[in-house]
């Protein structure tokens, strides 16, 4: 199969499966968002994207097109390591025009990867997972009250604070991969000719920075709240 067998069709699915996580994450962000602005609407939201049908299977969806996204940049890995063989090892310098970030999406995504269990265990596990099971993983919060738990979560003394400096840079390494990410996915599916080569570069560093910002400033804006509790 085509999409299977040959490396563009493999990275033709890693570019439209990254794209569409791009694309939860400008949604999930400005949903979280909100909690800085308004408690009741983000408590609103929680109850929306809850335990509800469709909130579930948006989070199976999501959960293959993670499976999928990883799974495909490891075997491109290994593939293109395999076909430089010897080579891998010789001691070259930087080559030119190459940036950083596209010579280490692999160790970003795994950084992302390793930080989102710690994501997922925060806000999915004792919040989504908690409704659907009545409770059991909440803890002693709400699990719709989602409000409460984000504050207690980034404002208690020092863990909160270790807290919001860990998904900081969980966030930059997010910035990084996506800035490079939506440049390599847009470039595969065609935009790659001289006139749009340099515009998709800056429309990664635009969507990059659409994607994170959101998160960032929950983060900063509850970082700070819980400095001035110290």
């Amino acid at each position: 199969m085509w999409l299977k067998d040959s490396s563009i069709g493999r990275k033709f699915v890693m570019s439209i499966s990254g794209l569409a996580l791009v694309f939860f994450l400008l949604f999930h962000g400005c949903m979280n968002l909100a909690v800085v602005f308004s408690e009741e609407a983000y408590n609103t939201i929680c109850r929306l994207l809850g335990a509800n049908w469709y909130a579930l299977v948006g989070t199976l969806g999501l959960a293959f097109l993670v499976l999928v996204h990883f799974s495909y940049a490891i075997y491109l890995t290994i593939q293109n390591r395999a076909a430089r063989g010897n080579d891998r090892y010789a001691v070259t310098g930087k080559k030119e025009g190459v940036e950083w970030e596209s010579e280490n999406m692999l160790v970003l995504g795994i950084i992302v990867i390793g930080f989102l269990v710690l994501h997922l265990y925060n806000f999915w596990f004792r919040m989504q997972l908690a409704e659907i099971t009545h409770g059991a993983t909440a803890g002693a919060f709400d699990p719709q009250d989602g409000a409460s738990y984000v504050i207690a979560l980034f404002t208690t003394p020092v863990s909160g604070q270790i807290y919001c400096v860990l998904y900081l840079i969980w966030l930059c390494a997010l910035w990084f991969h996506l800035r490079h990410g939506v440049w390599s996915a847009l470039h595969t599916i065609g935009w790659n000719n001289l006139v749009w080569m340099k515009r998709i570069k800056v429309i990664g560093v635009i969507v990059a920075s659409l994607a994170v910002a959101p998160f960032a400033i929950v983060v900063l804006y509850y970082l700070g709240m819980g400095i001035a509790m110290l």
